[in-house]
């Protein structure tokens, strides 16, 4: 079997007296779709902070792609491929849906007129393109959802942590978004 594109290896983290988490271990392969599950509480987002980098561990280590990034700098992470989406979207509410998206390509187009183009092409993939001009203040819940997950797309990560990218959605908006996250994986992504 081939080397995991991700191991987690005891990570561990305590807020005060909170064992936040605690020795956990996973591999994600190339190529799977690997779901996390777990209560509310039970440290999920957490977890995907210290695999990203937002958070160091008091123990264990992340390694990506061979290298260890324990606790190195989400950026850098970002730029290797390795991003994630969070639970509670926060949308440039001033800008617009193909300006948002941009923020996530600038990782790797300097220019702007790059970034917004790659904007473009990413809306696409997530139902996004007849609103690109529209304002991020203007999107439902579900189209925040899609925008988040654009925004991240647009750094071309070879493996996407999408921290319950279907939380606050109704039944269809599920049904819809579905096909959106099996494409990353027919693209060539980990999820």
């Amino acid at each position: 079997m081939t080397e995991p594109l991700l191991e987690v290896r005891g990570v561990s983290i305590a807020f005060g007296g909170l064992q936040a988490v605690r020795e956990v271990g996973l591999d994600v392969h190339a190529g799977t779709l690997t779901a996390l599950i777990g209560p509310n509480g039970a440290g999920k987002t957490t977890l995907f902070a210290l695999i990203s980098g937002f958070l160091k561990p008091d123990a264990g280590h992340v390694r990506f792609r061979g290298r260890d990034i324990t606790g190195r700098a989400p950026h850098l992470n970002a730029r290797d491929g390795l991003t994630r989406t969070f639970q509670i979207v926060q949308p440039f509410a001033a800008q617009t849906v193909r300006e948002n998206i941009a923020v996530g390509a600038h990782l790797h187009e300097a220019k702007r007129e790059r970034a917004l183009a790659a904007a473009e092409a990413v809306a696409d993939r997530v139902g996004l393109a007849p609103q690109l001009d529209k304002p991020a203040a203007d999107l439902t819940v579900a189209g925040r959802k899609r925008l988040e997950l654009a925004r991240a797309l647009a750094t071309r990560p070879q493996l996407i942590l999408l921290d319950e990218v279907l939380a606050g959605l109704n039944p269809n908006e599920v049904a819809a978004m579905i096909p959106v996250v099996r494409g990353l994986l027919a693209g060539g992504g980990t999820v």
